[in-house]
C-alpha cells in the first residue's frame, strides 16, 4: 500500500478526460480531496461519471474552471495542493492546423501549469502525462536505438510539424517541462510515458482516439484486414495506478515507459476473436504495398511516408523501470481489449451482432 497523505488536496488537469477519470477514481478511493480542473464546471453531462464516483467513494471532488491557453487560470485550482497531475493535452490525429490544434495547447499548456506550480508554495511534485510519442515518432526509429529497444533514454527526433505532428507536440511539451523544472528546486517532476492507452472508459461515451481505433476493429471498416503497424499498449487502469504511484512513492523520478505489451494492430485484433468472432474483426494482415497505395485515399492523415516508416516494423520498449520503481502489475492485453470492446457494444458505439 502507498503511504498517501490524505490531508492535502491534489490537482488533476483535464479531469473529465479518459485517463484522468481513472486517476480521479483511484484518488477518491484513497480518500483524497481532488481539485478537478475542467473547461466547464457547469457541464453536467461531461462530469456525470465523476459525480457518480464522488457520491460513493470516500474522497471529495471540487471543480475549477481552467483553460490550457489562459495564463494563470490554474492558480485557484492549485492553491493548497501538494501534487499536480497534468494530464490535459489534445490527442487528435486528424487536424487541419497542427500548430494551433496540437503544438500550442501541449507546449503552452504545460508551461502554464508548471509556471503556476512555481508560484504555488504547497506544490511538492508534478506528475506529467507525456507519451511514448516523446520517445519515438515512427516504428522505423527502433533501428537506430541501442539494442533495438525503446528506453527512457531515447527521445523522438523524427517527428515535426509536417510529419506525425501529434508525436512532435508531446516531445516539445515534455522538453518544455524538463526545462522549467531544471530552473527551480522546490518541486520535482515525475514523467509518465504511456504507449497506446486502451481499456474501458469511466465515461462510456469517451471520445479518445483509442475508441476510434477499436470502433474500426468492430464496425467492419477493417474487415478486409489490418495493416501491420507495431505499437505498445497499456490498460487505462494500469496507467492510472502508475500516475498515483508516481505521485506518492518518494523515490519516483525521471521518465517511465508505461506499456504493458509490445503488440501491433493485427495483434490487438487477435485478442478479440476468441469472444467476438461474430463481429467483422480483421483476421488478415494487409500487405504493405496495398496499405501504401490505399491509406492516403482512405484517410488523409495517413501519409505514404507514415506507411513507409511504420508498417512492417516491430515495436519493442523496455517497461522494466515502471515495474521496478512504480510497482506496476500489467493486466493481460486480452482482458483490456475485451473489456473495452464489450463496453463499446453496450453503449452502441459498435453495432451489436
Amino acid at each position: 500500500m502507498l503511504n498517501i497523505d490524505k490531508s492535502k488536496p491534489v490537482l488533476v488537469t483535464g479531469a473529465s478526460g479518459y485517463v484522468a477519470g481513472w486517476i480521479v477514481k483511484r484518488l477518491l478511493e484513497e480518500g483524497v480531496t481532488v481539485h478537478a480542473a475542467v473547461r466547464d464546471p457547469q457541464d453536467p453531462k461531461k462530469l456525470a461519471h465523476l459525480n457518480e464516483l464522488a457520491a460513493v467513494l470516500p474522497g471529495t471532488i471540487r471543480y475549477f474552471k481552467a483553460d490550457l491557453l489562459e495564463n494563470g487560470s490554474y492558480a485557484q485550482a492549485m492553491q493548497g495542493c501538494a501534487i499536480v497531475f497534468h494530464t490535459a493535452s489534445p490527442f487528435k490525429l486528424d487536424v487541419s492546423d497542427p500548430q494551433k490544434e496540437l503544438i500550442e495547447p501541449a507546449k503552452l499548456g504545460t508551461r502554464n501549469v508548471l509556471e503556476t506550480a512555481n508560484k504555488t508554495e504547497s506544490v511538492q511534485r508534478v506528475v506529467l502525462t507525456s507519451s511514448c510519442a516523446a520517445i519515438y515518432g515512427d516504428c522505423a526509429d527502433i533501428e537506430k536505438t541501442p539494442g533495438q529497444m525503446f528506453t527512457e533514454d531515447v527521445w523522438n527526433t523524427s517527428s515535426s510539424l509536417q510529419h506525425v505532428p501529434y508525436a512532435y507536440s508531446k516531445t516539445v511539451a515534455e522538453h518544455e517541462a524538463w526545462a522549467i523544472v531544471g530552473r527551480q528546486s522546490r518541486w520535482d517532476l515525475v514523467v509518465i510515458n504511456p504507449s497506446l492507452v486502451l481499456g474501458p472508459g469511466l465515461n462510456p461515451q469517451a471520445t479518445s482516439e483509442s475508441f476510434n481505433l477499436v470502433r474500426q476493429l468492430g464496425n467492419g471498416k477493417m474487415k478486409a484486414g489490418a495493416p501491420d503497424v507495431g505499437f505498445g499498449a497499456v490498460d487505462v487502469r494500469d496507467l492510472a495506478a502508475a500516475h498515483v504511484h508516481a505521485a506518492y512513492l518518494p523515490h519516483a523520478n525521471g521518465r517511465h515507459i508505461v506499456s504493458g505489451h509490445n503488440t501491433s494492430l493485427p495483434g490487438i485484433a487477435a485478442t478479440l476473436l476468441p469472444k467476438y468472432a461474430a463481429y467483422p474483426v480483421p483476421r488478415r494482415t494487409l500487405p504493405k504495398w496495398l496499405v501504401w497505395l490505399a491509406a492516403p485515399l482512405a484517410d488523409k492523415s495517413t501519409t505514404r511516408k507514415f506507411v513507409s516508416r511504420n508498417v512492417g516494423y516491430a515495436w519493442r520498449a523496455d517497461n522494466s523501470k515502471s515495474i521496478r520503481e512504480l510497482r506496476i502489475l500489467y493486466r493481460p492485453l486480452q482482458v483490456t481489449m475485451q473489456d473495452m470492446f464489450q463496453q463499446m457494444i453496450d453503449s452502441d458505439q459498435i453495432p451489436r451482432r
